[in-house]
């Protein structure tokens, strides 16, 4: 798969990464370590867990990675569970925390498939 091939299939601005990180090595780099990053984990178990501020700092961690690795669909919906999160509101987040762990899931699977 390419990187281009990737950001297709994950909702993502191949375009933007490429002017930020210029080589698609450095993208693949990149993409290798937001799969060991625990924010996504952070959210869901502070959300589980009814801890709003904690889930809060998780899933705004998340939308600034997503938006640095120009992952837009997940950065969509890291957005709007964030905004969810600063209105306080438990019910709403975790309606959206089925959204962002689909897009998150699809996002790892890419990133799985990438770096084969």
């Amino acid at each position: 798969m390419t990187v281009q091939e990737f950001y297709d299939e994950v909702g993502g601005d191949y375009n933007d990464i490429m002017s930020r990180l210029r080589t698609e090595d450095r993208i693949r780099k990149f993409a290798g370590m937001f799969t060991r990053d625990e924010s996504y984990n952070t959210l869901v178990k502070n959300i589980n867990d009814g801890d709003i501020e904690e889930a809060f700092r998780a899933a705004h961690t998340m939308k600034g990675m997503c938006q640095n690795m120009a992952f837009t669909r997940l950065y969509k919906s890291s957005h709007e569970i964030t905004e969810i999160l600063r209105g306080k509101d438990l019910v709403e987040a975790k309606k959206m925390l089925e959204v962002v762990t689909e897009d998150y899931n699809i996002v790892i699977a890419g990133i799985e498939k990438l770096l084969k």
